[in-house]
């Protein structure tokens, strides 16, 4: 057994969590000969008697004991390795990577412009609360609600504004898609001798941050493996004071699907629900769209619009976009008429022919040369994955439809699935010339122009 050293008192509590964790046999093997010999920052530096000792200890059992640690709760979170007898660590944790802000947050999502009403004002104040004092009150912070009513919105508002306001504060978005698909292909694509190098890199890309913003939770759903990495994720970065933020479709009891123990967690800090917008709500988020869009739209076209829209903020969006194109279209000036006109998508003067959904994907695979089965089927491959991506962006830019309808064309695929594509068009639109002028050409099939 190893000897008595002056850090043991921070170390027995992590071999109890050790011994919870892992077989009786390899307790007794390896953990109980490690002595620690000193505390480092954040790490607890071990001490093994060899260097094949080290190397298993690394090899296969590095994650759970990094679990145990965390678990302790005794002001360190992670360890090193020395060998007896030499100075140099054995093992030293993944070193952090250089930090860079986000690139997926959207520049328009802030504060400023978001509008509020009595759906939203309290979660709007919680919102705000966070971003000017991280980890302070409101830790984590849970919103959910609906599509379309403004969780993105929000996130990327505190995320934007603690990026532009505490620059020295490491922040890390990530859509829930993302944060899954990173994991899986850390833990079942990983080949080579860097493998798990890649994978601790990773881990310690999220168990850094200083704020953790994590949109559309719900994805997390019936995935064991990437919510018990998310359990420790979670754990380690409260129990270090740090941030965390979570958007849902459904508030942490209605996630059936996530382990108890995670929701729990959700519920521990403060949860708010963003409510569908009232008729002047949706009239004020409609002239703060138009003025982004830089158009003038008479008050009574914005009050036509707001009317009979439904809930979803996206929609009422899509059909004052359809407004303003069918302007520009025909160059005519913006009223009611033109409005009812555009929103009810009637066979033109001219004799075109109306817009649906079916003449969208049929533009979008002729132009493509793809097969409409394979368009709205669920092949990932990448010849088809961009041109389905860019079927919804224009579904959702020409139709005055909402996000499930659009989902039910393209092969029941979700609201926020159909979400995460539009906005991964419109970003990539923006940057990429080729896709903006394949977009256009689609339009014009489409258009018959």
């Amino acid at each position: 057994m190893a000897a008595s050293t002056n850090f043991d008192f921070i170390y027995e509590p992590i071999k109890e969590k050790m011994r919870e964790i892992l077989s009786h046999i390899t307790y007794i093997t390896y953990i109980e000969k490690l002595r620690p010999v000193d505390v480092d920052g954040r790490f607890i530096v071990l001490e093994t008697p060899n260097e094949n000792f080290a190397q298993y200890l690394t090899g296969t059992i590095a994650e759970k004991m990094r679990e145990a640690i965390v678990k302790a709760d005794v002001g360190v979170s992670d360890f090193r390795l020395v060998v007896e007898g030499s100075s140099e660590y054995a093992y030293n944790a993944p070193a952090e990577e250089s930090y860079t802000p986000p690139s997926s947050l959207d520049k328009k999502y802030t504060f400023d412009s978001f509008v509020v009403g009595k759906n939203n004002e309290f979660v709007y104040a919680a919102a705000l609360n966070v971003a000017e004092d991280p980890a302070g009150t409101y830790n984590p912070l849970f919103i959910y609600g609906g599509t379309g009513l403004g969780k993105t919105h929000l996130v990327q508002a505190i995320a934007n504004k603690i990026v532009a306001e505490k620059p020295n504060l490491k922040v890390v978005y990530v859509t829930c898609e993302q944060f899954v698909n990173e994991i899986i292909d850390a833990m079942f694509t990983g080949r080579g001798p860097d493998a798990r190098d890649r994978g601790n890199r990773l881990r310690q890309r999220y168990r850094s941050a200083d704020v953790l913003i994590v949109d559309d939770i719900q994805f997390i759903a019936n995935k064991k493996a990437v919510q018990e990495e998310f359990f420790h994720t979670f754990n380690e970065l409260v129990s270090k004071g740090k941030q965390i933020v979570i958007s849902s479709d459904q508030p942490p009891k209605e996630l059936t699907a996530l382990e108890e123990r995670l929701k729990t967690r959700f519920s521990g800090g403060l949860v708010f629900d963003i409510l569908p917008p009232n008729f002047e709500t949706k009239v004020a988020i409609l002239k703060r769209k138009a003025f982004e869009k830089k158009c003038l739209v008479p008050d009574e076209v914005l009050t036509f619009l707001a009317q009979d829209s439904g809930d979803d903020v996206r929609t009422l969006e899509g059909r004052l976009t359809k407004v303003i194109f069918a302007s520009k279209l025909h160059e005519v000036p913006i009223t009611v008429a033109l409005a009812s006109s555009a929103l009810n998508e009637a066979v033109s003067e001219d004799g075109k022919e109306e817009i649906t959904a079916d003449s969208i994907i049929n533009a979008v695979c002729s132009y493509y040369r793809v097969k409409r089965d394979d368009l709205v089927g669920k092949c990932k491959k990448k010849e088809l994955v961009q041109p389905r991506q860019i079927c919804c962006y224009l579904m959702c830019e020409l139709l005055s439809l909402p996000l499930m309808s659009i989902g039910k064309a393209l092969g029941n695929r979700n609201h926020t699935t159909i979400l995460y594509s539009r906005n991964k068009v419109e970003e990539i639109k923006q940057v990429n010339d080729r896709i903006a002028k394949d977009i256009d050409d689609i339009k014009n099939i489409v258009l018959k122009k």
